[in-house]
């Protein structure tokens, strides 16, 4: 059964299937013979790097084995490496510092925060934690993160200041806290996380860059087929990390228990397959609806 309350298992299966049909369709296009300037523009190397991540939560979403996400890693790191070295000839250095800069682009960070948290979660190989570390850099720059990091590789310089403390300063507080008060803590970040997104990034930015992108994604966004999940990362990456108690968080829908250990977290069945004793012809008629949406969705 599927961890995300949203969509159905078929919403799901077409989902990853088509995620997976776009990163196919990507190394094919680049191995072609292509233009240049479209064969090795950054950007699109970059954005399958995110693509990676992207089927990571959305393979969760479906209720897969946490076992099965971590051989997304090695395609994540080989993309977002090539697209690095590619940029370095093509982006300017404020465009270089924009991308990269944790204290500027909270789309960075959380990108960031999310793998080191799987990578913390599902135990990554030692050369691809090396590979992440060296890729997401800011070693210094804040000191939530910083630490978090630091769990695995205790030589990490811990940062002064938080990015970007709208959104993250109570979880900073949850790590502060004496262990008895960790727990409740943990549960009220989870509790207040989603909301404190919302416009909590730099003022020295364009207010787009100030919210996370896919923060609509699965309200005004749903029926395109964009939504992934809504998946608080970093209350199981501190968890992991600090060996925090998250017992109270398991039934939160935000709440990712199972990457720490399957079986933890709410499933979901399908409407068919909830509703026992239903006639033939309502199930026919239910199927029918369920057809005409994912024509509308995904063209088909």
């Amino acid at each position: 059964m599927r961890r995300d309350s949203k969509g159905d298992t078929e919403y799901w299966n077409k989902w990853v299937v088509r995620a997976e049909g776009r990163v196919a369709k990507v190394k094919q296009l680049r191995n072609e013979e292509l233009p240049r300037e479209f064969e090795y523009e950054p950007q699109y190397v970059y954005d399958l790097s995110i693509l990676h991540l992207k089927l990571m939560l959305g393979c969760y979403s479906r209720g897969d084995d946490r076992n099965m996400l971590s051989p997304y890693f090695p395609g994540l790191l080989d993309a977002w490496g090539e697209a690095e070295s590619l940029g370095e000839g093509v982006w300017s250095e404020s465009e270089k510092l924009l991308r990269r800069s944790w204290g500027l682009n909270l789309h960075y960070y959380v990108n960031c925060f999310w793998l080191v948290g799987l990578a913390l979660v599902l135990e990554i190989q030692e050369d691809q934690w090396h590979r992440l570390l060296l890729l997401i850099g800011n070693e210094g720059e804040d000191v939530l993160l910083d630490r978090v990091i630091a769990s695995r590789q205790v030589e990490r310089r811990i940062g002064d200041e938080i990015c970007f403390p709208k959104a993250y300063k109570e979880l900073l507080k949850v790590i502060d806290a004496p262990a008895s008060e960790q727990p409740a803590l943990l549960r009220s970040y989870v509790e207040s996380w989603f909301v404190n997104l919302k416009d909590s990034g730099s003022t020295n930015v364009e207010r787009y860059l100030r919210t996370p992108y896919w923060y609509t994604y699965g309200d005004e966004n749903f029926e395109g087929g964009t939504y992934f999940g809504r998946w608080c990362i970093e209350a199981v990456a501190v968890a992991k990390a600090f060996g925090i108690d998250d017992s109270l968080c398991l039934d939160h829908p935000n709440y990712p228990g199972d990457l720490l250990r399957d079986g933890r977290s709410p499933r979901y069945e399908d409407e068919m397959q909830a509703v026992e004793g239903g006639s033939e012809q309502e199930a026919a008629e239910q199927a029918s609806v369920r057809r005409s949406l994912w024509r509308r969705l995904f063209n088909i």
